[in-house]
């Protein structure tokens, strides 16, 4: 009937931030990303639409978009448009690949450039959850500090995927200003002298985001990285803990008992 309110479906800008825990995770990422940028100089977009972040050069995720409510077929076209532009698409300038993350199935997107990653599954972690002792001789510390950070740094660049950012150095994935935020929280594992686990988790909207964990190839499959999780998604036990997954990493997740709840569309383009 004319002049009702619309019905509630989840996404809309009147929608409360507790509305569902898929709501809550939305907004989580999107202020995570949005921080991480910050801390490097970048710049950000936000509507009811999508939330947009940009470092300016490769960064891992810190350049990514996130759809804030589904995209249908008659508007794609203006919403890539707009994004497109965001993140200035078509010029000479070599600025590393841009992710989008989408919650929903999407449309087709290759016809306007975008690459398709895959469905990666989204978990829950209910909250209460308690960490069982880690590996013996693993020593896990939180970061508080520049030399920490660098250190953290390394490991993380060198253990996770992220092959274009290895010659930055000091500040290729988050800016020093990430430490004054409490809500952004860090994790290096160390064995003796020897730097080689790293996680990372935001807190906000009542829930933790477990955003990275990434372990040194020959540190591998001595439990290390299960204990990294764990340290991250027990640091607010009375919270619940989520976080997307790849397909090879579930089996960790379904071990210490992560709920799969859905699978998200992920896309990138280069630019």
């Amino acid at each position: 009937m004319t002049g009702e309110p619309p019905l509630e479906t989840g996404w809309l800008p009147t929608t409360s931030d507790g509305d569902t825990l898929l709501r809550r995770y939305l907004l989580n990422l999107a202020d995570s990303t949005a921080a991480i940028t910050r801390s490097l100089g970048g710049r950000e977009r936000r509507d009811e639409r999508f939330a947009l972040a940009d470092a300016g050069r490769p960064a891992g995720f810190a350049s990514s978009g996130l759809l804030l409510q589904p995209v249908v077929d008659d508007a794609v076209a203006e919403t890539l448009a707009e994004v497109a532009h965001f993140y200035g698409f078509g010029s000479d300038e070599v600025r590393g690949e841009v992710t989008l993350f989408s919650p929903w199935p999407t449309p087709d997107l290759r016809p306007h450039g975008w690459h398709l990653v895959g469905h990666p599954p989204l978990h829950l972690l209910p909250a209460g959850a308690v960490a069982p002792p880690p590996p013996a001789g693993l020593r896990i510390e939180r970061v508080a500090d520049e030399e920490t950070l660098a250190r953290w740094e390394r490991v993380a660049v060198a253990a996770y995927p992220f092959r274009d950012l290895r010659g930055f150095g000091r500040g290729a994935l988050l800016g020093a200003a990430i430490l004054a935020d409490d809500r952004h929280r860090l994790w290096l594992g160390s064995v003796g002298e020897t730097d080689l686990a790293a996680a990372q988790a935001y807190i906000a909207h009542g829930l933790t985001d477990v955003l990275l964990v990434a372990t040194l190839r020959q540190a591998r499959r001595q439990g290390y990285g299960a204990a990294m999780t764990w340290a991250a998604a027990t640091a607010e036990p009375a919270q619940p803990t989520m976080l997307l997954s790849s397909d090879d990493g579930r089996p960790v997740y379904d071990r210490m008992g992560f709920l799969p709840l859905s699978r998200w569309t992920l896309w990138y383009r280069y630019r």
